[in-house]
């Protein structure tokens, strides 16, 4: 199978995966290492000023409710 259909457009790849962990991360860098990456061109972001009024509390919410104590 791999003989009649590794062309040049859509090439096979194997991957030894004795070692799965390993057979993974080679996977992921072979993959990402075939994409071509390039500078974007981009400009400058300015952020507005935060607003405050009526901000959301999120710990009113958690005052009436059993709470796993955090030890670490």
């Amino acid at each position: 199978m791999l003989k009649a259909t590794d062309t040049q457009h859509a090439p096979w790849y194997i991957v030894r995966s004795d070692n799965k962990k390993k057979a993974r991360l080679n996977c992921i860098s072979h993959l990402l290492s075939m994409i071509p990456y390039r500078k974007v061109p981009r400009g400058r972001v300015r952020l507005p000023e935060r607003k405050t009024k009526g901000s959301y509390d999120d710990q009113i919410p958690l005052k009436a409710r059993r709470v796993v104590p955090e030890k670490y």
